[in-house]
């Protein structure tokens, strides 16, 4: 598989970023210690369903000290409906003592901390620090890792073995929301059994070669028309420095979610 050229891995992420000018998790949360909840609940679970629990759960224990509160029988209540509830309450009520006993009661960013949580591995620290804090850090799911090796953008064998190639390659003016349009684009276009490659509009730059669709409109469509044509960067629009009110961790809505790419 031929390797990306810096210039197409500008254009890929020029392409995204127009398509998706500020994209968000899709995760609901209140402030950075129930994003950290949202995303240890979301551990071989889907972000709709976890977003199906959490409001009752956060309605009730939105700081780690209200978690220890309610206690790891109630939390099970509060999340049964989610995969390995058990295991997640346990981890939930530990990770919130730790917290408590040793962070006063905030979420530490600091990724050795995070880490050290019950719960918590590379990529919910990832997630966390990206989210809540800003930082450039790439979480790789199983979104992202398709979506790395499928286009050929960072082939990997592990999920931290994408992660570097793709720290590695990701333009430093695209770091900070490199993960969201990557998930994004891997769960409603580069999909796992069907990539709507008609529809992607990277699909030019792609490595793929087993695409969608009659393989002249997936590159008219993905060459706004030109099929085959690499557009010259242009100056990088809709990526602005992020406000301060932006900065500060609130409840994402499905209403604020970045739209699917049109035809």
């Amino acid at each position: 598989m031929r390797a990306f050229s810096k210039r197409e891995v500008q254009e890929l992420y020029r392409r995204l970023a127009e398509t998706r000018p500020i994209p968000q998790t899709e995760l609901e949360f209140i402030n950075p210690f129930t994003l950290l909840v949202a995303v240890v609940l979301s551990a071989q679970a889907t972000d709709t369903g976890v977003n199906k629990a959490t409001p009752a759960l956060f309605a009730l224990a939105d700081t780690p000290q209200k978690m220890l509160a309610l206690g790891e029988e109630r939390v099970v209540e509060l999340i049964r409906t989610i995969g390995l509830f058990r295991t997640k309450a346990k981890n939930l009520i530990a990770l919130s003592r730790i917290l408590v006993e040793q962070h006063r009661g905030e979420v530490p960013r600091d990724r050795a901390a995070l880490e050290a949580l019950p719960g918590v591995g590379r990529k919910t620290a990832n997630v966390v620090l990206n989210v809540a804090f800003g930082e450039p850090t790439i979480a790789v799911d199983t979104h992202i890792f398709r979506v790395a090796n499928r286009t050929g953008l960072a082939p990997g064998k592990t999920p931290l073995a994408v992660e570097m190639a793709l720290e590695a390659c990701t333009p430093a003016q695209y770091k900070r929301y490199a993960h969201h349009w990557l998930i994004l684009h891997g769960r409603y276009v580069c999909t796992a059994r069907k990539p709507e490659c008609p529809d992607c509009v990277v699909a030019d730059l792609c490595r793929y070669g087993a695409k969608t669709g009659p393989a002249e409109l997936v590159a008219a469509r993905a060459a706004g028309g030109e099929p085959g044509a690499l557009a010259e960067p242009p100056p990088v629009r809709g990526i602005r420095r992020a406000s301060r009110a932006a900065e500060k961790p609130r409840v994402s809505s499905p209403r604020g979610r970045s739209p699917r790419p049109s035809s």
